[in-house]
């Protein structure tokens, strides 16, 4: 497995029912997408008293079963499409330590995410089933899908969880919250 994101940062007065209206009219265009076991279509507003952001962004958020389908997809109409509006924004990659999904991610509303720094002493193995078991248990407190993955280039943790309502008790300096328009995944 694979997970990516870019994160696309919109300007302060840009009207973020655009990018509502993107997902909108997008979203579905991936649900049977090969080689994706999903996409969490992510955005924050500035303006959302509910669930707060420094910026405005667009930063959809993928899991893939394998490089083939991140490739093709990288490759694609929808991804030349993306950087002919926004530019062709970073992608970043990490290797999934841990992946607790629900069988049906479409209920989610709202999604969390940390970058955590590895530190340099850190026992690997210990820390990857730490993140097991912190998956483990935001999935038995509700949370729809669970992820920690590693960034071993950067040694970076990732942690993105999608919630089945709105969060605002998880906001946290080094935790991004988001609002989720729609969830692409297999039927």
């Amino acid at each position: 497995m694979i997970a990516m994101q870019y994160a696309i940062t919109l300007p302060a007065d840009y009207d973020m029912a655009i990018i509502r209206r993107r997902i909108a009219d997008k979203g579905h265009l991936l649900d049977d997408f090969p080689g994706l076991a999903f996409k969490a279509w992510l955005h924050a507003s500035r303006n959302d008293d509910a669930l707060p952001s420094r910026d405005n962004l667009y930063a959809p958020f993928y899991l893939w079963h394998d490089s083939e389908g991140m490739n093709a997809f990288l490759g694609g109409a929808g991804f030349a499409a993306l950087a002919r509006d926004f530019g062709r924004p970073a992608v970043h990659t990490w290797i999934p330590w841990q992946a607790e999904l629900a069988a049906d991610l479409h209920d989610t509303v709202c999604a969390t995410r940390e970058l955590v720094p590895i530190p340099a002493h850190a026992d690997l193995a210990e820390l990857r089933a730490a993140e097991a078991a912190a998956a483990r248990q935001d999935r038995a407190a509700g949370a729809l899908a669970a992820i920690s993955a590693c960034d071993p280039a950067g040694w970076t943790l990732l942690r993105l969880r999608l919630w089945p309502t709105l969060r605002p008790d998880l906001a946290h300096a080094d935790r991004q919250l988001y609002r989720v328009g729609h969830v692409s995944q297999p039927h």
